[in-house]
């Protein structure tokens, strides 16, 4: 009898497996990183055969640690990176072109040409989105625009769009040979094609960007009793397992730390760090720079919608300190390094380096390291990287009380980042907040396994789900009132700095 859920989570910069038990504790998983492809300045790109390779690779590793048989798992949950766009033909599996990922900044002149025909409104109404870089269907636009030979194949259906999600249950039901091209709510959301109310792709958002219907899969519920589809018994299982559950990487970081109630609020800290608020029922049009989208749809019950703030560079500034400034050898290092010194000695690094994201959106925006003296050192600037990231989230927090009106006071924080203590007390002094972090922090994860096991009634409901969720560690805000508001004024001025460096 199963008395395993799995886990498929294909991020930005690594692909994981996970299994989990009935309690919600990890069994056994295993992860790989993929290449990092920047062709040009403001691009960047993946492989997605290289990511369906790694799939592949960690889900066997995971069922070899674990040494368990593919009968021992009663379903699989995806999640994502969500806005990374890939075209692919449905014939021979094949991509069109490399993925377009997320921090992608070349469609920055088809976002403006958007605008300046004056759809950004109704793109707003519709979708809850901004018209910027981040979001997939301005990504689908460029590849039909400047990849030879494609709009045709594309009009006749021939070729197929996804976000991640979509790629590897299209892959692991069958690829060319039958696979279910299928998303979830979470991610069709963030296309700019989906309506928000209808949950379906809209005709006047599809005219507008010049994108048939015929490339866009199905969207389904983020858990889904009638299944997407099982894997196949030649593919990396070995047997047919029911996929039922997919969220995007933030929406299942929400579901991960049952975030169930509105008002509740959680922030992860991976490549980027995305901070969502659950606001029931109610689409909430935020007047504040943050995203209205998607929470969860859980199969037949009412869609759940959330506030978001994003931001690009979180653990990515720290990955710039290793390899590129070459500062730091490993990640771990910025902790005790961070902790050497009382304060960045007046440094500030705001790592604008894909544009700034909530609560800003400009695109013209690029990164500084201001405040320079000659006492700064390697180890203020390592300290300037790891308050960048507690300083954006203040900013998103600022937007999200300002939007709800309700002054959040603690909150669940979860993502690769978390381990390092001294960031999370340092989030709490900047936030003037408690910070709570839960035993399991990989709740991306978690939140995927949840939607999967939901669906197959290996956990009965959302309530039998908060009683998996437990605090492994919490911090108190202990910087003074005048310290957090002085050092939030010098990152404002720094802000104010990486704006118009790009004149086109």
């Amino acid at each position: 009898m199963a008395h395993l859920i799995g886990a498929l989570d294909s991020g930005t910069t690594s692909t994981r497996f996970m299994l989990f038990d009935h309690s919600g504790s990890v069994v056994a998983y295993d992860q790989q990183e993929h290449e990092q492809i920047f062709p040009q300045s403001g691009w960047v790109e993946h492989k997605p055969l290289e990511i369906w390779a790694r799939t592949q690779q960690v889900i066997q590793a995971t069922l070899a640690k674990a040494q368990i048989s593919a009968t021992d798992i009663g379903a699989i949950g995806i999640t994502n990176q969500r806005e990374t766009a890939i075209v692919w033909d449905k014939q021979n599996g094949q991509p069109v072109y490399n993925a377009i990922v997320w921090q992608d900044l070349r469609t920055d002149r088809i976002c403006k040409e958007l605008e300046a025909a004056g759809h950004a409104d109704f793109i707003y109404r519709k979708t809850g989105l901004p018209v910027a870089t981040y979001f997939a269907g301005p990504k689908i636009r460029w590849m039909l625009d400047n990849i030879p030979d494609i709009k045709e194949k594309a009009q006749r259906g021939d070729l197929l769009f996804g976000t991640v999600d979509t790629w590897l249950i299209w892959q692991l039901t069958g690829g060319p040979n039958g696979g279910q091209h299928i998303t979830d709510p979470t991610n069709a959301s963030r296309t700019m094609l989906m309506d928000l109310e209808t949950l379906d792709w809209d005709e006047e958002l599809m005219a507008i960007l010049g994108i048939p219907r015929a490339m866009l899969p199905a969207i389904r519920p983020s858990s889904d009793p009638a299944f997407y589809g099982h894997t196949q018994p030649d593919g990396p299982f070995g047997a047919a397992i029911p996929i039922c559950g997919n969220l995007g990487d933030q929406q299942a970081a929400t579901v991960g730390q049952t975030c169930f109630s509105p008002g509740e609020a959680k922030n992860t800290y991976g490549t980027g760090c995305f901070m969502i608020l659950n606001t029931g029922e109610e689409i909430v049009r935020s007047q504040n720079g943050l995203l209205t989208t998607v929470c969860y749809k859980m199969g037949d019950q009412p869609t759940v919608y959330a506030l978001e703030g994003s931001i690009a560079m979180a653990g990515a500034t720290v990955q710039w300190l290793r390899d590129n400034l070459q500062l730091i050898q490993h990640a771990a290092e910025t902790e005790e390094i961070a902790a050497s010194v009382a304060d960045t000695g007046g440094a500030y690094l705001v790592p604008a380096f894909s544009g700034l994201f909530a609560p800003y959106w400009r695109s013209d925006a690029r990164g500084v390291l201001v405040g320079l003296t000659r006492y700064v050192n390697r180890a203020h600037i390592v300290r300037a990287a790891l308050e960048a990231i507690c300083y954006q989230t203040r900013e998103v927090l600022d937007a999200m009380n300002a939007d709800s009106g309700v002054p959040l006071s603690r909150l669940k924080v979860d993502g690769g980042a978390t381990v390092n203590n001294f960031l999370m007390q340092l989030q709490a002094d900047i936030l003037g907040a408690e910070v709570i972090r839960p035993r399991v922090a990989e709740t991306t994860s978690l939140g995927a396994a949840y939607a999967a096991g939901l669906a197959v009634g290996f956990w009965r409901d959302l309530a039998s789900l908060r009683a998996n969720w437990q605090v492994d560690r919490q911090w108190q805000p202990q910087m003074s009132a005048e310290a957090r508001a002085a050092g939030f004024a010098g990152w404002k001025k720094a802000v104010e700095r990486t704006y118009n460096w790009v004149d086109s």
